[in-house]
């Protein structure tokens, strides 16, 4: 069994770097708040990062097939509730809803 001094230590030690790893992001994080391409990275990324998830989700979708329209309908109900509300939670919520309710209940197999 390890004596009381290096217990102490090693829990010394293992404080020490969970502090350092917690501390860490903030310190590299707080000179980028002020630089003026993070700035506008932050307000153009979100919209970039959703077209590219729709882009994702929509690229194997057989447009030609009955059971597009599913997924369609939620993407026209999304961006028609964001369109008119700018609630991105009610957006998302509403157009989760449309797919699942098509899905479940037109389209099921």
């Amino acid at each position: 069994m390890p004596d009381t001094p290096y217990a102490i230590a090693a829990v010394l030690v293992a404080a020490a770097v969970t502090w350092g790893l917690r501390v860490l992001p903030f310190a590299a994080l707080t000179p980028l708040c002020e630089n003026g391409t993070v700035q506008y990275l932050s307000t153009r990324m979100p919209a970039g990062v959703m077209v590219i998830l729709v882009a994702y989700c929509l690229r194997d979708l057989p447009v030609t097939e009955a059971r597009a329209v599913a997924p369609l309908a939620a993407l026209a109900v999304t961006i028609g509730l964001h369109l008119w509300r700018r609630n991105a939670l009610l957006s998302i919520l509403g157009g989760t809803a449309t797919h699942v309710i098509l899905s479940s209940t037109l389209f099921a197999r």
